[in-house]
């Protein structure tokens, strides 16, 4: 059986690290590896919400499973939860692509970023945080 709870704070541990890489990523001008962080920083956290209410699903886009359970929220928190669902789908892509960069073009990860995408991803990934520690604060759950 998972403990709701512990898998909570797992994914919320997980997020800031992955957040706290794509910072230091971001610092050295390494933009693959910003946008790789992010993208992972960004899935969990919205994975650590989904975990509240039921078991993940094994996918790098948890959009879908964290849209379903909007109705299980309050009224006041769905817009930013939607908004955080929307982001992890628009990031998903990014999981592979950072990873494995655009073989059939020839393209490594480390020639498919700038530094403005790196740090628009990052931004969305702290927003991604700032989201989550809202929710949790409204729900009384200590993280």
């Amino acid at each position: 059986m998972i403990d709701p709870i512990g898998e909570l704070k797992y994914r919320l541990a997980l997020a800031n690290e992955h957040l706290r890489r794509a910072e230091m990523y971001c610092q050295v001008s390494d933009w693959a590896g910003c946008i790789h962080y992010s993208q992972l920083s960004i899935e969990n956290f919205a994975k650590a919400l989904i975990s509240m209410y039921e078991v993940l699903t094994w996918s790098h886009n948890p959009s879908n499973q964290l849209l379903t359970l909007l109705s299980q929220l309050p009224e006041d928190l769905r817009s930013i939860v939607r908004e955080l669902a929307l982001m992890s789908r628009e990031v998903a892509v990014e999981h592979a692509r950072s990873t494995y960069g655009e073989p059939s073009s020839g393209l490594t990860p480390g020639m498919l970023y700038d530094r403005d995408y790196a740090s628009a991803l990052l931004n969305k990934a702290r927003r991604a945080r700032d989201i989550v520690n809202t929710v949790l604060r409204r729900l009384r759950i200590e993280k």
